[in-house]
């Protein structure tokens, strides 16, 4: 779900890790999450996406910080959608 780890052209990364219940409900979290990856990534910015057992691991780098926390803060609504949303099926 995307692999940047030799990615020394962004010197800033975070990594956000997201804990559930079980591993089927990390699962289907990391599966509506990691259809994002590619496609809101910006010129400053990129993310991966990993489920880790019953955790979803969030990975952003970027260029700089006013980058980095803006993908944070947007990966971390899109983990909050896909929770929401998952409750609900």
């Amino acid at each position: 779900m995307g692999d940047f780890s030799n990615d020394s052209s962004r010197p800033h990364d975070a990594t956000l890790r997201f804990g559930y219940e079980s591993p089927g409900r990390a699962r289907v979290v990391a599966r509506a999450v990691a259809r994002e990856v590619g496609e809101i990534d910006g010129d400053r910015s990129a993310a991966t996406v990993e489920r880790d057992g019953d955790s979803v691991v969030v990975r952003v780098v970027a260029d700089d910080l006013v980058a980095l926390r803006a993908g944070c803060n947007t990966w971390g609504s899109l983990v909050e959608v896909a929770e929401r949303t998952s409750e609900l099926a």
